[in-house]
């Protein structure tokens, strides 16, 4: 009854918003007939979606929600990519790297031209904050759906952004933000500011190329990393600093502006929660917020928009130093944000729809004073990427993709669909979880809910790491800041060593591989009954449940690894003995033979998904299998657990082909002490040293680089390097040896 009440008001209250909306944009429209004139004459009927995965499919959705056409664009990478399905045209415009293809400004007007598409959408991302692209779409008489050029460039770079906001009266952190990037002028400066200080780039966001610096020894190598980064990502590689806030939150307004001059925030989120410097989490809005400080941060943020003449969307970002309580500009995104979906749900608005009513013309169609603020909402941010290896992208097929039902309070978006790639040219962006509540405290309980119950199987995923985030005290109670995963790094990363947390661990998962034995048992003898010819067949008494046997009790021996440290190659062998018993169902004893045991009752519901009862407990049970490496990969997941395990496929192998066929332990196996292995697919960019130099424990070796991010490989002891074939240019894979260190 309580969740058909919180339905209920969600539905009424969205129902309201949209008459709301309707009447003040007709109030304000009967102010201005001339300009309503004019927008008949530059009404968008085709767009262009200058993007690819989850954003293009979100903007396509409203954009068809208005009756407008939509063109989709893609490399060769994307071309069966779900975005590509869900348009109604599709261009094709270069091969997979964003260089030759996403940010080929002159493809995608071409594409534009060739299809009729009146506008471009460009998303986030790729050329969304290129102001030479945005005014070449205007040149060319196509709507641009975002702000105008000008203002891309005054906030696009950092350095003028924080001139220009200076002069307006927005507070700013201490920094540099000259065109002089003189590196001994630039270290010359960071002392006057003094360590820490942070290093980013002037152009581009979500994290890439930024340096935190803690003392002048780590300075000239810092600034170089970020320079090459900046420059692979955003095409220009100037850098600014600033002063590095220790206890920081990051909050952001969401601003909204029309070409008619007029200017709102619809208030802020709450983006602290991040690795890599990139959000994870996001809410809105934010935790612990009194309304005077959501209102001065609110007129700041309009501030700022209004001294660069800025209309459509756009987000003030702003680091609030948790000590002193002061707020200070940081950077304003041009664009569409990726968490924009926590705005909508908590002001009940579709704010791609507003981006293209503005781009046509309209008014925005409320006030400041009729914006709404209902409930809560938070968004998680589902990667393929390896936790464990410090939150590394990852590539892979999603062999099992299963997202959680989508319904007035909870959205999913996602541009891809199960069979899919995660290639390394991209983001490696799964989904965004979206979740609604009338409070904080109710949102929280489905965001957790939800996050137990998607499914992804394939590659590794954050997922498991966002619920143990989110079931956090201290999220729990809204104590976020930037750095709350180092803060709370044990708790959130188990030690391995930690006998009793190891113990638990153990035991979830030897329960979890019995209930997988007996649904595999149970598959497999229904997929045999289904081949049997016929009720009358004589083979079919082999496969009833339990299977019949002459003088002889049925029973089988099962070997499961589990892979308990899941993407690092770490295994452990579970044996299993399941015994088939004349209700149908199974005695499954793990170990040695004297364990009791655990009675095991089975239901297959359909291909993946099993009732599976077990000491007195019945729950729903989903089996992904998928078979690589002559291994069967099994990821289940039952009530709040979810587990990785492994089973060898024919007959056994030897230890020879056992190497070969078992890359994590043919490393173990064939390579000798002290090689170094790749940490992720990618990209060599620089290699730092030559074979036979003498290096240090620590000390970089090569660069690789990944979806636009760079990472630094180390020597991990000291001695000698000894086999680096690599070279700059070359892709390598996930666990190929890059180089050796020896001691002599």
């Amino acid at each position: 009854m309580a969740a058909l009440t919180v339905l209920l008001r969600r539905k009424l209250h969205q129902q309201n918003l949209h008459v709301f909306s309707q009447f003040s944009l007709l109030r304000r429209f009967s102010s201005s007939e001339n300009s309503c004139e004019e927008n008949k004459k530059m009404m968008i009927e085709k767009i262009l979606v200058a993007n690819r995965g989850e954003i293009a499919c979100r903007i396509m959705r409203t954009a068809k929600k208005l009756g407008i056409r939509t063109v989709a664009v893609y490399s060769d990478a994307d071309r069966d990519s779900l975005h590509v399905k869900f348009a109604d045209e599709a261009v094709r415009i270069g091969p997979p790297p964003a260089k030759l293809s996403y940010l080929q400004a002159s493809s995608i007007i071409e594409a534009a031209r060739m299809t009729g598409a009146q506008a471009i959408h460009p998303g986030y991302g790729f050329l969304s904050e290129n102001a030479e692209f945005a005014q070449q779409c205007e040149d060319e008489g196509l709507s641009f759906v975002g702000p105008p050029a000008s203002a891309i460039r005054d906030m696009g770079d950092k350095s003028a952004s924080k001139r220009i906001m200076g002069e307006a009266g927005v507070p700013l952190v201490p920094g540099y933000h000259g065109n002089d990037q003189d590196i001994d002028l630039m270290k010359s400066e960071a002392e006057k500011i003094g360590y820490p200080i942070l290093i980013k780039p002037t152009h581009g966001g979500g994290g890439k190329g930024m340096r935190i610096v803690q003392n002048p020894n780590e300075f000239v190598e810092s600034f170089l990393a970020a320079r090459r980064e900046a420059a692979a990502s955003f095409g220009v590689d100037t850098i600014l600093l600033e002063k590095y806030i220790t206890r920081p939150r990051h909050i952001e307004v969401q601003i909204f502006g029309d070409k008619l001059g007029n200017v709102i925030y619809l208030y802020e989120r709450d983006c602290s929660v991040q690795r890599r410097h990139q959000k994870i989490i996001e809410e809105a809005p934010a935790p612990n917020v009194s309304n005077d400080f959501r209102s001065q941060m609110g007129q700041a943020a309009v501030s700022a928009a209004k001294a660069v003449g800025y209309y459509n969307a756009g987000t003030v970002e702003f680091i609030l130093d948790t000590l002193s309580g002061q707020f200070y500009f940081m950077e304003m995104n041009t664009r569409l944000q990726v968490e924009h979906p926590v705005t909508e749900m908590i002001v009940g608005q579709d704010l791609v729809e507003w981006q293209i009513r503005v781009a046509n013309g309209e008014p925005l169609p409320v006030m400041q004073s009729e914006v709404p603020l209902s409930g809560h909402a938070f968004e998680a941010r589902i990667y393929a990427e390896n936790v464990p290896k410090g939150f590394l992208p990852a590539t892979g097929v999603l062999h099992h993709y299963r997202p959680v039902p989508e319904s007035e309070t909870v959205r999913v978006e996602t541009g891809v669909e199960q069979g899919d790639t995660v290639s390394m040219h991209y983001d490696p962006m799964i989904a965004k979880l979206v979740v609604w509540g009338e409070s904080r405290a109710t949102a929280l309980v489905k965001l957790k809910d939800c996050l137990s119950k998607f499914q992804v199987a394939g590659l590794p995923t954050n997922i498991n790491f966002l619920f143990k985030l989110a079931n956090h005290w201290a999220f729990e109670n809204g104590q976020v800041e930037t750095h709350f995963i180092e803060n709370h790094r044990d708790a959130l990363f188990p030690d391995s060593s930690n006998m009793e947390l190891a113990e638990e661990a153990h035991k979830s998962a030897v329960h979890s591989a019995m209930l997988v034995a007996a649904c595999l048992c149970k598959m497999e003898i229904n997929t045999a009954k289904r081949n049997c010819q016929g009720e009358r067949s004589p083979l079919s008494i082999w496969y009833s449940d339990p299977p019949f046997r002459v003088n002889y009790c049925p029973k089988r021996d099962i070997e499961l690894e589990w892979e308990n440290d899941y993407g690092t190659g770490s295994q452990e062998p579970l044996k299993l003995s399941l015994i088939y018993q004349q209700d149908g169902g199974y005695l499954i004893k793990a170990g040695e033979s004297g364990s009791p045991g655990m009675e095991v009752k089975v239901v297959q519901l359909g291909d993946q998904d099993f009732r599976v009862e077990a000491q007195g407990l019945s729950v729903l049970l989903t089996l992904a299998v998928s078979i690589k490496d002559k291994f069967k990969h099994i990821n289940v997941w039952h009530g709040l657990n979810s587990h990785q395990f492994r089973q060898k496929i024919g007959l056994e192998l030897s230890g020879e082909d056992e190497a070969d066929h078992r890359p994590e332990r043919a490393a173990m196996a064939s390579h000798s002490p002290g090689s170094v292995l790749a940490p992720m697919a990618g990209l060599v960019v620089k290699v730092l040293v030559r074979n036979g130099d003498k290096v240090e424990a620590g000390h970089p070796v090569l660069v690789m680089e990944a979806m636009k991010m760079e990472h630094v490989v180390k020597a991990p002891s000291s001695g000698f390097i000894h086999g680096l074939q690599v070279a700059p240019g070359q892709q390598v894979s996930d666990g190929s040896i890059l180089f050796m260190v020896k001691e002599t």
